[in-house]
Protein backbone atom coordinates (compact mmCIF):
# COMPACT_ATOMS: atom_id res chain seq x y z
CA UNK A 1 0.00 0.00 0.00
CA UNK A 2 3.26 2.26 1.13
CA UNK A 3 4.60 1.83 -2.61
CA UNK A 4 1.20 2.83 -4.56
CA UNK A 5 0.89 6.15 -2.43
CA UNK A 6 4.94 6.54 -3.45
CA UNK A 7 4.46 6.06 -7.19
CA UNK A 8 1.73 8.18 -7.04
CA UNK A 9 3.40 11.26 -5.40
CA UNK A 10 6.31 10.63 -7.52
CA UNK A 11 3.72 10.87 -10.96
CA UNK A 12 2.51 13.57 -9.83
CA UNK A 13 5.60 15.86 -9.21
CA UNK A 14 6.63 14.55 -12.85
CA UNK A 15 3.78 15.41 -14.33
CA UNK A 16 3.47 19.30 -12.44
CA UNK A 17 7.46 19.82 -13.74
CA UNK A 18 6.09 18.44 -17.61
CA UNK A 19 3.68 21.04 -17.28
CA UNK A 20 5.96 24.05 -15.86
CA UNK A 21 8.46 23.04 -18.31
CA UNK A 22 5.61 23.53 -21.34
CA UNK A 23 4.06 26.47 -19.78
CA UNK A 24 7.85 28.23 -19.86
CA UNK A 25 8.40 28.01 -23.56
CA UNK A 26 5.08 29.04 -24.44
CA UNK A 27 6.27 31.97 -22.40
CA UNK A 28 9.16 32.46 -24.61
CA UNK A 29 7.67 32.28 -27.93
CA UNK A 30 5.05 34.30 -27.55
CA UNK A 31 7.54 37.43 -26.10
CA UNK A 32 8.43 39.98 -29.25
CA UNK A 33 11.64 39.74 -30.86
CA UNK A 34 13.97 42.06 -29.79
CA UNK A 35 14.25 45.26 -31.70
CA UNK A 36 17.29 45.74 -33.91
CA UNK A 37 18.82 48.81 -34.23
CA UNK A 38 17.94 50.99 -36.67
CA UNK A 39 19.68 50.89 -39.94
CA UNK A 40 22.31 53.88 -41.38
CA UNK A 41 21.42 56.78 -43.32
CA UNK A 42 23.52 57.15 -45.92
CA UNK A 43 23.67 61.14 -47.10
CA UNK A 44 24.26 61.16 -50.86
CA UNK A 45 24.88 64.54 -52.17
CA UNK A 46 25.42 65.45 -55.96
CA UNK A 47 27.44 68.54 -56.68
CA UNK A 48 26.08 71.10 -59.69
CA UNK A 49 28.16 70.89 -62.69
CA UNK A 50 29.94 73.76 -63.34
CA UNK A 51 28.21 76.21 -65.11
CA UNK A 52 31.31 77.83 -66.85
CA UNK A 53 32.47 74.90 -68.79
CA UNK A 54 32.61 76.05 -72.53
CA UNK A 55 31.08 73.60 -75.03
CA UNK A 56 32.78 73.03 -78.09
CA UNK A 57 30.69 72.97 -81.27
CA UNK A 58 31.94 71.07 -84.39
CA UNK A 59 31.16 72.91 -87.54
CA UNK A 60 31.25 70.73 -90.68
CA UNK A 61 34.66 71.22 -93.37
CA UNK A 62 33.85 73.08 -95.98
CA UNK A 63 33.08 70.55 -99.09
CA UNK A 64 35.91 70.23 -101.58
CA UNK A 65 35.78 71.80 -104.65
CA UNK A 66 34.79 69.70 -107.71
CA UNK A 67 37.32 68.33 -109.92
CA UNK A 68 38.37 70.05 -112.43
CA UNK A 69 36.81 69.12 -116.27
CA UNK A 70 39.48 67.24 -118.91
CA UNK A 71 40.10 68.92 -121.77
CA UNK A 72 38.79 67.82 -124.79
CA UNK A 73 39.75 65.76 -127.10
CA UNK A 74 40.22 66.20 -130.57
CA UNK A 75 39.31 63.23 -132.97
CA UNK A 76 42.28 61.95 -134.38
CA UNK A 77 41.91 61.42 -138.20
CA UNK A 78 42.62 57.83 -139.16
CA UNK A 79 45.66 57.28 -140.73
CA UNK A 80 47.25 54.69 -142.95
CA UNK A 81 48.88 51.53 -140.51
CA UNK A 82 52.57 51.09 -141.81
CA UNK A 83 53.45 47.96 -140.54
CA UNK A 84 57.31 47.17 -139.76
CA UNK A 85 58.46 44.90 -142.63
CA UNK A 86 62.33 45.03 -142.01
CA UNK A 87 63.21 45.30 -146.07
CA UNK A 88 60.04 43.80 -147.08
CA UNK A 89 57.69 45.28 -149.68
CA UNK A 90 53.76 44.52 -150.54
CA UNK A 91 52.06 45.65 -154.02
CA UNK A 92 48.36 46.13 -153.63
CA UNK A 93 47.50 47.82 -156.83
CA UNK A 94 43.72 47.55 -156.52
CA UNK A 95 40.43 46.64 -155.21
CA UNK A 96 38.09 45.21 -157.58
CA UNK A 97 34.46 46.74 -156.63
CA UNK A 98 32.71 45.21 -159.93
CA UNK A 99 33.06 47.30 -162.59
CA UNK A 100 34.74 50.72 -160.79
CA UNK A 101 38.47 50.48 -159.89
CA UNK A 102 39.51 52.37 -157.17
CA UNK A 103 43.36 52.74 -156.37
CA UNK A 104 43.91 51.89 -152.64
CA UNK A 105 47.18 53.60 -152.78
CA UNK A 106 46.11 56.20 -150.25
CA UNK A 107 43.20 56.90 -148.08
CA UNK A 108 40.27 58.67 -149.10
CA UNK A 109 41.01 58.35 -152.72
CA UNK A 110 38.07 60.07 -155.03
CA UNK A 111 35.86 57.51 -156.94
CA UNK A 112 32.21 57.71 -158.21
CA UNK A 113 29.36 58.66 -156.16
CA UNK A 114 28.15 55.57 -153.50
CA UNK A 115 30.75 53.39 -153.88
CA UNK A 116 32.76 52.33 -150.58
CA UNK A 117 35.82 54.91 -149.64
CA UNK A 118 38.78 52.86 -148.18
CA UNK A 119 39.77 54.74 -144.42
CA UNK A 120 41.70 52.61 -143.50
CA UNK A 121 44.67 50.12 -144.37
CA UNK A 122 46.37 47.81 -142.58
CA UNK A 123 49.65 46.18 -144.19
CA UNK A 124 50.17 42.60 -143.90
CA UNK A 125 53.41 41.21 -142.10
CA UNK A 126 55.68 39.21 -143.66
CA UNK A 127 55.87 35.99 -142.49
CA UNK A 128 59.29 35.27 -140.94
CA UNK A 129 59.87 31.47 -142.28
CA UNK A 130 58.99 32.79 -146.06
CA UNK A 131 61.60 35.62 -145.87
CA UNK A 132 64.13 33.38 -144.48
CA UNK A 133 63.42 30.98 -147.48
CA UNK A 134 63.64 34.10 -149.58
CA UNK A 135 60.24 33.10 -150.54
CA UNK A 136 57.86 35.79 -152.77
CA UNK A 137 53.99 35.24 -153.33
CA UNK A 138 50.69 36.78 -154.01
CA UNK A 139 47.26 36.32 -152.15
CA UNK A 140 44.18 37.37 -154.18
CA UNK A 141 41.03 37.36 -151.39
CA UNK A 142 36.95 37.91 -152.08
CA UNK A 143 35.57 39.94 -148.78
CA UNK A 144 32.75 41.97 -147.78
CA UNK A 145 32.79 45.70 -146.65
CA UNK A 146 29.55 45.99 -144.18
CA UNK A 147 27.07 48.61 -143.22
CA UNK A 148 29.24 50.31 -140.91
CA UNK A 149 32.40 49.87 -143.27
CA UNK A 150 34.04 46.96 -141.65
CA UNK A 151 35.87 43.97 -143.22
CA UNK A 152 34.22 40.42 -142.83
CA UNK A 153 33.75 37.42 -145.37
CA UNK A 154 37.46 37.03 -145.77
CA UNK A 155 38.13 34.11 -148.11
CA UNK A 156 41.47 33.32 -150.31
CA UNK A 157 40.49 32.99 -153.68
CA UNK A 158 43.89 32.17 -155.08
CA UNK A 159 47.59 32.50 -154.03
CA UNK A 160 50.84 31.60 -154.93
CA UNK A 161 52.61 29.96 -153.35
CA UNK A 162 49.47 28.48 -151.48
CA UNK A 163 49.36 28.01 -147.30
CA UNK A 164 52.35 30.29 -146.77
CA UNK A 165 51.04 33.96 -147.11
CA UNK A 166 47.16 33.04 -146.78
CA UNK A 167 46.68 33.85 -143.19
CA UNK A 168 48.97 36.99 -143.20
CA UNK A 169 46.60 38.58 -145.51
CA UNK A 170 43.36 37.21 -144.03
CA UNK A 171 44.36 38.92 -140.57
CA UNK A 172 45.73 42.58 -142.34
CA UNK A 173 42.25 42.28 -144.34
CA UNK A 174 40.10 42.11 -141.68
CA UNK A 175 41.64 45.42 -140.36
CA UNK A 176 40.69 47.88 -143.62
CA UNK A 177 38.03 50.29 -142.73
CA UNK A 178 36.01 51.71 -145.07
CA UNK A 179 33.45 54.32 -145.65
CA UNK A 180 30.21 51.88 -146.73
CA UNK A 181 28.33 52.63 -150.43
CA UNK A 182 25.38 54.55 -149.95
CA UNK A 183 22.39 53.52 -151.59
CA UNK A 184 18.91 55.95 -151.19
CA UNK A 185 20.66 57.48 -148.42
CA UNK A 186 21.34 54.00 -146.34
CA UNK A 187 24.65 52.56 -145.87
CA UNK A 188 24.37 48.85 -147.68
CA UNK A 189 26.75 45.94 -147.56
CA UNK A 190 28.90 45.75 -150.80
CA UNK A 191 29.62 41.89 -152.04
CA UNK A 192 32.25 40.35 -153.73
CA UNK A 193 35.08 42.56 -153.43
CA UNK A 194 38.18 41.40 -154.25
CA UNK A 195 41.96 42.44 -153.86
CA UNK A 196 45.36 40.93 -154.36
CA UNK A 197 48.43 41.44 -151.72
CA UNK A 198 51.84 41.01 -153.36
CA UNK A 199 54.54 39.55 -151.08
CA UNK A 200 58.02 40.74 -152.41
CA UNK A 201 61.58 41.27 -150.55
CA UNK A 202 62.85 44.72 -150.99
CA UNK A 203 65.63 45.15 -153.72
CA UNK A 204 64.12 42.19 -156.65
CA UNK A 205 63.94 43.55 -159.63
Amino acid sequence: MGRIIVSIIVGAAITFALFFIMAELISNSQRPPEESAPPPIIDIVMNEPDSNVQTRTRVPPPPPPPPPQPPKMQPAEPEVADANTDGMSFNMPGVDLGGASIDIGGPGSMQRDGEATPIVRIEPRYPIQAARDGKEGWVRLSFTINEVGGVEDVEVIEADPKRVFDREAKRALRKWKYKPKIVDGKPVKQFNMRVQLDFKLEGDS
